[in-house]
């Protein structure tokens, strides 16, 4: 019964946070989009080109960290084996790139549900220390996610 009350206590502290950065369920607000027109050059090390648009960015809070999870919208259907692919790193931001592999042959257009790819990376507490902001590029626009 102690364990019961305790819990209550505390998840009731931590909503009385409300937009306190003490709060971890407030670490990473909502994504903004930022329209960019990205230069295409593959590394030599990944083929995979970038995804078309980045529709949704967002960060979810874990027990060990964070799971960075993104959903691109490519021009068509079929698009494979979609990863973010760390690009640069400073003490207070990461920036990815959201890449893919175009499908082997043509496929439908169809509507934008049915085109969407869903990655995600994973990052430790220890990674994430320090991090202000998040960014994920696609060919023509970015998100990016900042802690509250």
């Amino acid at each position: 019964m102690l364990r019961v009350f305790l819990s209550l206590a505390l998840v009731t502290s931590l909503a009385a946070c409300g937009n306190s950065r003490l709060n971890p369920f407030n670490w990473f607000g909502g994504d903004r989009e930022t329209r960019v027109e990205a230069v295409e050059g593959a590394t030599p090390d990944d083929l995979r080109g970038l995804v078309s648009e980045v529709v949704d960015l967002s960060v979810e809070p874990t027990s060990q960290g964070a799971i960075v999870r993104a959903t691109g919208l490519p021009p068509m259907q079929g698009y494979w084996e979609a990863d973010l692919v760390e690009v640069e790193r400073t003490e207070t931001s990461i920036v990815y790139e959201f890449r893919v592999f175009p499908p082997v042959q043509a496929t439908r257009v169809s509507t934008p549900q049915s085109r969407e790819v869903i990655t995600g990376t994973q990052l430790s507490n220890f990674e994430l220390r320090g991090i202000r902001t998040v960014t994920v590029i696609g060919a023509q626009n970015r998100r990016t996610v900042s802690r509250r």
